[in-house]
């Protein structure tokens, strides 16, 4: 294939400096190269990596380089890239269609396969696209601005790359896929093309690994995974794998706003990782020198720690899980909160306060654990989304709050 100098010389030396094909990647070469990567990719340079983009397609080269360096096999429909075109209906009530030949937005996948000689294949996947300039999506209010996207989807990125050079150092049972997504942000467009059009059999997938926003873990190392309940040999091995004392809050659907959904639709076991909202989340704030390298590196060897178990069993027998998005309640109004989504003692814990909106006007805070809401009592994620579904705008409602271990009152009017 064709890698442009332009793009990817530059860009991918460094990372060839750090790296060596001939050993095992030490701790500070993993942590030296997530670094590389993010930069790279989180840089003003590429604009946002829109789908459909100049940004995207540097970098869907950079990856490509990325992956022919570490020795990964070309695995795409081009080489490394899987194509695909996504043509917008003109009638807003119909859905895109996606690998369309005709006139839309085209899209890269970036496919490299490690080929041990196995009948089952595990799929590790991120998405490397976001949000350009904002538009759809952006959760920031102000004049157009670049969404460098580091965390959302940059540290998932970064990550596979990682992998990648692990595990092409390790003995495995198993073949293993990696594939770079675009249009994630869009609506899983290149994880749903990629299973509708896989360039492996779907019956060799043993389970699939997804890590979306993996860039942030806190203080006390919370690491979420979701889809546990999707094959029965992943709790055990879970806890296993625990060799750095994360704290794992797990929850068992394979369904939600990421690419590791497109694969359990397709009744194949899944995982993803996740280090939690914060007040950058899809904003031009979301940058790399905000990233936790550490935590990154933690993370990285975590994955590759549950690999190694679960190479001892035999194919993952899958499990459908209940759809909890389902039984979301629809709601009109917003306090405009971002809610903490690792945060597991009883109430909602405040992650980030949005500008002009009810909560800030109220004087709640980051930090902040919600408690009651009018007259429902909150306890979780989903009595908090019941509770706001109660009010319409113009309402007012007593909110109640933990602050330091302080129980507080306040009205809010949405």
């Amino acid at each position: 294939m064709n890698f442009s100098p332009k793009y990817t010389l530059a860009a991918v030396a460094g990372a060839l400096l750090i790296w060596s094909c001939d050993t095992a990647p030490s701790d500070q070469s993993i942590k030296a190269g997530l670094k590389e990567d993010v930069t790279y990719l989180a840089a003003d340079d590429l604009g946002g990596r829109a789908i459909g983009t100049v940004g995207e397609q540097k970098a869907a080269e950079y990856l490509a380089a990325e992956f022919k360096e570490v020795g990964l096999l070309p695995k795409g429909t081009e080489e490394y890239f899987q194509p695909f075109t996504v043509s917008k209906p003109t009638n807003p009530h119909e859905e895109a269609v996606i690998g369309t030949d005709g006139e839309g937005v085209t899209g890269r996948n970036v496919i490299g396969f490690i080929d041990n000689k196995s009948e089952n294949t595990i799929v590790i996947g991120a998405h490397f696209d976001h949000l350009g300039m904002g538009g759809n999506g952006s959760l920031h209010r102000g004049d157009s601005a670049i969404h460098n996207g580091a965390d959302d989807n940059a540290s998932g990125t970064a990550a596979l790359v990682a992998l990648a050079r692990i595990l092409k150092h390790e003995e495995h049972k198993s073949n293993f896929l990696f594939i770079a997504f675009s249009g994630e942000e869009n609506g899983l467009w290149g994880s749903n093309y990629f299973v509708k059009n896989p360039t492996i059999e779907l019956s060799q997938v043993n389970y699939m690994i997804n890590m979306d926003m993996v860039g942030r873990l806190n203080a006390e190392k919370t690491l979420a995974i979701n889809g546990v309940g999707t094959s029965p040999s992943f709790l055990p091995a879970l806890d296993l794998a625990n060799a750095d004392s994360l704290k794992l809050v797990t929850s068992e659907s394979g369904v939600g706003p990421s690419d590791h959904t497109s694969f359990y639709l397709q009744d194949l076991p899944v995982l993803h990782f996740f280090t939690g909202q914060h007040e950058d989340y899809h904003k031009p704030t979301d940058d790399s020198e905000l990233i936790n390298f550490d935590g990154l590196l933690l993370v990285v060897k975590y994955i590759d720690r549950l690999v190694d178990q679960l190479d001892v069993e035999p194919k993952l027998a899958f499990t459908k899980t209940k759809d909890s998005s389902g039984d979301s309640p629809r709601f009109t109004v917003s306090l405009g909160v971002v809610p903490d989504y690792l945060y597991d003692g009883k109430g909602m814990r405040i992650d980030g306060v949005s500008e002009d909106k009810p909560a800030q006007a109220a004087g709640l805070m980051k930090g902040d654990v919600v408690v009651q809401m009018g007259d429902s009592t909150i306890v979780d994620m989903m009595s908090y989304m019941r509770a706001l579904s109660a009010f319409q705008k113009g309402d007012e409602a007593t909110v109640a709050y933990e602050r330091d271990g302080e129980k507080k009152e306040v009205k809010v009017v949405f």
